[in-house]
């Protein structure tokens, strides 16, 4: 029997138009996106009970992180870049088939647009036309595992950084305020890199955010929206 070639099922389309900023793992932020099917899954029947659920898995693919052959140790940014520990023991997208696999809660089932059914989802820690291969219902009961051991990510997973941001620029944010202050919460820099003087820049939502940080605050310097060509500076 001929494999089956694994192709896409859909593409998810958020507010992550680059790399830099968007959250090491799902679930972490408020941000919103949502899911197209490819016209050949494009079927209501497909998903047909799904929205009796909360979350779903998602199984897709890291596009901007492919490379020829692997490396078995990869360098985590939140071990500072140094330490190498094995590829299996993290969620590096450098990985042999360069897929991820994200939690995302579920919004809605919109079967009435003319794409439809399209499915909004929250949570996702995927960049903007990522494609999609596998959807998923979480399932509480044997998917949580409240006893579980989260390896060297434990040591890092309360890490957070205090957010500033004035006044001009939290009008001028408007609804992407709260996401925005989240994901500098987080922390977006790799652990190596607390150089007071640089100022990060990240995209969100048509925005592209500038910050400096300094004992333990991360302070907002502007914010471009990249549409418009719009700067505002502090």
């Amino acid at each position: 029997m001929k494999k089956k070639e694994i192709v896409p099922i859909a593409t998810i389309h958020t507010p992550f138009t680059s790399k830099f900023g968007i959250p090491r793992q799902s679930g972490l932020a408020p941000t919103e996106g949502k899911i197209v099917f490819e016209k050949e899954y494009r079927v209501p029947e497909a998903v047909r009970g799904l929205e009796e659920y909360s979350h779903l898995w998602l199984i897709w693919e890291f596009t901007e992180a492919k490379s020829e052959g692997w490396s078995p140790t990869v360098r985590p940014p939140r071990l500072g870049g140094n330490r190498r520990v094995g590829v299996f023991a993290t969620r590096s997208p450098f990985r042999p088939n360069s897929l991820g696999l994200s939690c995302v809660r579920l919004l809605r089932v919109a079967t009435e647009e003319p794409e439809g059914p399209v499915l909004y989802v929250a949570g996702a820690d995927i960049l903007n036309g990522t494609p999609i291969y596998d959807i998923k219902p979480y399932l509480p009961f044997a998917d949580a595992v409240p006893e579980a051991v989260g390896g060297f990510a434990d040591g890092v997973k309360g890490q957070r950084l205090a957010v500033e941001v004035p006044e001009p620029l939290r009008q001028a944010l408007g609804k992407a305020l709260p996401a925005v202050t989240e994901l500098l919460a987080q922390d977006p820099r790799p652990r190596y890199q607390d150089d007071p003087d640089r100022e990060y820049r990240f995209e969100y939502g048509g925005w592209r955010i500038g910050f400096r940080v300094a004992d333990g605050t991360a302070a907002v310097t502007r914010a471009e929206h990249t549409t418009e060509r719009k700067e505002q500076k502090i």
